[in-house]
């Protein structure tokens, strides 16, 4: 593990179910959590709420430099905050998730969130001894130095009825928030297919708790491999 600590990166498209394994397999490990896609979220967020025209790339740049942005690392409450306002709900919304894009794509946003993300791993690991952080480019651009590197997949018809039932909103709302948005954020970020030495835990035939028991499966796979080396 790296100095003691493990460090665990998980990424994947919409509708994987890995935001809801991270946190369990955060809490079984005892470590922090970081949920990386929420900090692009709360920047849509923050320029909305300070009249930002996510258009203009340069001015969402400068809001994603000087967002007073607080992520919380518990698994238990992982709330996210901006300038003291509790903004968890906001930014789940059907609004934010339609344009968040604009932010997640924007290549100099992305260049400070890798910075203040690999801050956070980092201080998170030192705090409780590890971290599970998951997003869209954890395992490639942000944390390819974690110790167990993990790619959660599942065939398009499995995350569009995961995502349906979990927003209550219907099929073709459900294609424009993960299929579409997909699209924008992959010529950004690989999170479609695994880059070298990242395991991939298709979860299209697996519930939850299998789920989190492949995960785990294969971050003890992973570190043993490191100790054996």
């Amino acid at each position: 593990m790296t100095e003691g600590r493990l460090i665990v990166a998980i990424d994947g498209p919409s509708g994987t179910g890995k935001s809801s394994v991270s946190k369990e397999v955060a809490r079984r490990l005892e470590v922090g959590y970081l949920d990386t896609g929420a900090m692009y979220r709360a920047v849509a967020w923050w320029c909305q709420h300070q009249g930002i025209d996510l258009g203009d790339q340069a001015a969402v740049a400068r809001a994603a430099e000087t967002i007073p942005l607080v992520m919380g690392t518990h698994p238990d409450d992982p709330r996210v905050s901006v300038d003291g306002i509790a903004i968890d709900q906001q930014i789940r919304t059907s609004e934010i998730s339609e344009v968040v894009s604009a932010v997640a794509t924007n290549l100099a946003v992305r260049a400070t969130m890798k910075k203040q993300q690999r801050q956070l791993i980092n201080q998170i690991a030192e705090a409780t001894g590890g971290v599970v952080a998951e997003g869209r480019d954890i395992t490639t651009v942000v944390a390819p130095f974690a110790d167990a590197r993990i790619l959660m997949t599942a065939s398009e018809e499995v995350r569009m009825g995961r995502r349906s039932k979990e927003l209550a909103i219907d099929s073709e709302a459900t294609r424009a928030q993960i299929v579409e948005r997909d699209a924008k954020d992959s010529t950004v970020a690989q999170f479609l297919t695994a880059a070298d030495g990242v395991v991939t835990v298709d979860t299209s035939d697996l519930d939850f708790e299998q789920s989190v028991e492949a995960v785990l499966g294969a971050i003890e796979a992973s570190t043993s491999a490191i100790a054996g080396r």
